[in-house]
């Protein structure tokens, strides 16, 4: 795999889960009514205090089959199934959701965390969407990036994934401050739906790289 597909790969994949509507996003949004931008910064950090040593885990646990991946196929297998299957599941649902919701996520009005590092760290953590992601598509993304290129792989797999929540959430809450919206409803939903549209693509190429081992 070629550095620039693998960084493209990745982005595409989990730019969906980075800018989806979710408890992280909506209490950026309301901390940053007061903060600005410094608590969407806030708020990345305690995310990635949760997310980076749940990757440098998964890393762990398929760092010495994946260095052998010829001859354990299996795992190629399991994560490209389980991955692929996730990916079309979200995919669809997150399409079909912007397309018949007229809401675009639960009302989150009234959060007004004190400590958005803090919440950073708990609305990760406890958000089981973030964690299925991880084990299911996440675990795929971990074993490619470890057969790239071991543990400078996967750091670069991170990277490649994580500034998107800095930024992300960063420009959310500086746009809550200033009273402003970053981008009308209709444009964000048509958004989404195209990044539901890379999700089932992804999981499709997921599956298939996945059968092709078994084949």
């Amino acid at each position: 795999m070629e550095l620039l597909d693998f960084i493209a790969t990745v982005v595409l994949v989990t730019a969906s889960g980075a800018l989806a509507p979710g408890p992280l996003f909506f209490a950026a949004i309301s901390h940053g009514t007061k903060s600005g931008a410094r608590g969407g910064l806030a708020f990345s950090i305690g995310h990635t205090l949760v997310e980076l040593p749940l990757v440098l885990l998964l890393a762990f646990v398929f760092g010495e089959v994946a260095s052998q991946v010829a001859g354990e196929p299996a795992v190629k297998i399991s994560t490209g199934i389980a991955g692929g299957l996730v990916l079309l599941v979200f995919g669809a649902l997150q399409i079909r959701h912007f397309l018949t919701s007229k809401s675009d996520a639960p009302d989150y009005n009234g959060i007004v965390p004190r400590n958005p590092l803090l919440l950073g760290l708990v609305f990760t953590g406890l958000n089981p969407y973030f964690i299925v992601w991880w084990l299911a598509v996440g675990s795929k993304l971990v074993v490619d990036a470890l057969v790239f290129g071991a543990l400078f792989g996967v750091l670069l797999m991170y990277v490649s994934h994580v500034w998107m929540d800095y930024a992300w959430l960063t420009i959310v809450a500086h746009f809550a401050h200033a009273g402003t919206k970053i981008m009308d409803s209709r444009w964000y939903r048509i958004l989404m739906m195209v990044f539901g549209a890379f999700l089932v693509y992804f999981g499709l190429t997921f599956l298939a790289s996945a059968l092709q081992v078994l084949v």
